[in-house]
């Protein structure tokens, strides 16, 4: 049987601000990793009058809530972010489309418990991410 990996302690419930539900509602309805950027432009689009530093604000709030995952891009290290499940999980991003699955790593959770313990430490926490082309961008090329 695998050992789940401890859950995160969250901070004490924020208060959720109109622009923070924006910027959620927004996440909701991107199904891959987006860019603060993009978020803010899309936001723009439909007349939000909302500043890119609240944007990334309110992400930074979601993130650390454990409500929005955040990972850097393989390219250029830029953050994007996605609603994703609850639970410890990796991802496999696709560096061509950004098509992101959910994966579980048992042999990694393995590996970071006994290498963590090899070295004395304790209360380890770690983030794997697995950049790859997905089946439909390299049958299209």
């Amino acid at each position: 049987m695998t050992e789940a990996a401890p859950p995160r302690t969250r901070p004490a419930q924020r208060r959720t601000g109109r622009q923070r539900a924006a910027v959620a509602a927004m996440l909701d309805s991107e199904p891959s990793f987006t860019s603060a950027q993009d978020l803010y432009a899309r936001l723009r689009e439909q007349g939000n009058p909302i500043g890119l530093a609240t944007v990334y604000r309110a992400l930074q709030a979601l993130v650390e809530d454990g409500e929005v995952d955040v990972l850097r891009t393989g390219e250029d290290g830029e953050a994007v972010y996605r609603r994703c499940s609850t639970g410890h999980h990796h991802h496999l991003v696709c560096r061509r489309c950004g098509k992101a699955e959910e994966v579980e790593g048992s042999a990694v959770e393995a590996w970071a418990r006994k290498t963590a313990a090899a070295h004395g430490f304790t209360d380890v926490d770690h983030v794997v991410e697995i950049f790859g082309t997905c089946a439909v961008c390299a049958a299209a090329h």
